[in-house]
């Protein structure tokens, strides 16, 4: 390591996470949403992977990405929360240099993976609509799981490029975090390095992250839409675009809420945490109730495990 690197990390040793900046009597009303927030999370991602875990019927490629989509948000949702909760009711909201390297790292390697995992499920749409003859065919339980398997790699390595670049940054401007979790931008206002080449390299990233799943989505989308218009009755068309749309929704909500935070100017920093607000516990909160909602077989399913338990009672 370099003796730039070696000073960095023997002069810090924690960050302070800021968080919202409101007056302490509007604390405990944050808690209570961010826990009411983080509880519903909690149970619906659970409560989607054990619907598709038990229900046989549910055992198809659509259901497989679907369930690795609910551990993703599980697991990075559990990764913020919990210590943003616990700093509403702290004074110093501190965080040692280990624990927010943790939490970078976690948190970028899931959230990676998620755009990943949605561009997968695009494809796997693309050939449901497009192709249903060959459907069982080019959705082999080998490629589905290369697909999973591949996104949650990408992840791994954007996450460890992105950690490794930003901690190895000077930080002697202060220790104040202004955010609820180590984020990339927030960290680099602490830095007195010369941040040219390391803003390079992360724009470059992002577009290598960014680009080809946005392509695979929005190619996907235009063959189905094209392949619906074709479909002569309305109920097939309906049926068709019903299945694409829980998708759709989820797609939008995460692109939507990560293209308006790296919109943002940074001189509006609060803007930029209620975006990673709605990326990090909106949009896990979400997924799972817009596939309930929209989703006849999952619907079917919670039906069928929630008369089972009646019965045992």
């Amino acid at each position: 390591m370099s003796d730039r690197g070696a000073s960095n990390h023997s002069g810090v040793t924690d960050f302070i996470l800021v968080g919202f900046r409101v007056g302490p009597e509007l604390h405990l009303l944050l808690f209570l949403l961010f826990l009411l927030v983080y509880a519903m999370i909690l149970l619906g991602n659970v409560g989607m992977m054990a619907i598709i875990l038990t229900d046989p019927r549910l055992n198809t490629p659509l259901y497989f990405f679907l369930g690795n989509l609910s551990f993703i948000d599980l697991f990075y949702s559990s990764v913020i929360a919990p210590k943003a909760m616990s700093n509403f009711w702290t004074e110093s909201k501190s965080i040692s240099f280990a624990g927010c390297v943790a939490q970078f790292f976690l948190f970028a390697l899931f959230i990676v993976a998620e755009g990943f995992l949605l561009a997968a499920m695009a494809y796997d749409r693309f050939i449901a609509i497009c192709n249903p003859l060959l459907y069982s065919v080019h959705m082999s339980t080998r490629l589905c799981a290369q697909l999973v398997a591949g996104s949650y790699f990408c992840g791994c390595i954007s996450s460890v490029l992105q950690t490794s670049m930003t901690f190895t940054l000077s930080f002697c401007a202060s220790r104040a975090v202004d955010h609820f979790y180590c984020d990339s931008r927030p960290l680099q206002r602490l830095s007195c390095s010369d941040l040219f080449i390391h803003k390079i390299v992360s724009f470059s990233l992002a577009g290598i992250i960014i680009l080809p799943t946005v392509i695979v989505i929005v190619v996907s989308y235009m063959y189905i839409v094209s392949t619906v218009l074709k479909i002569r009755s309305t109920e097939g068309r309906r049926k068709a675009f019903s299945t694409c749309s829980s998708h759709l929704g989820v797609v939008s909500v995460l692109y939507g809420a990560v293209f308006f935070m790296y919109l943002t100017p940074d001189r509006f920093p609060e803007l930029s945490k209620l975006a990673s607000l709605c990326y990090s516990l909106v949009t896990p909160m979400l997924n799972p109730l817009i596939y309930s909602l929209r989703n006849k077989d999952v619907k079917d399913a919670l039906s069928k495990l929630l008369d089972k338990k009646k019965s045992i009672l």
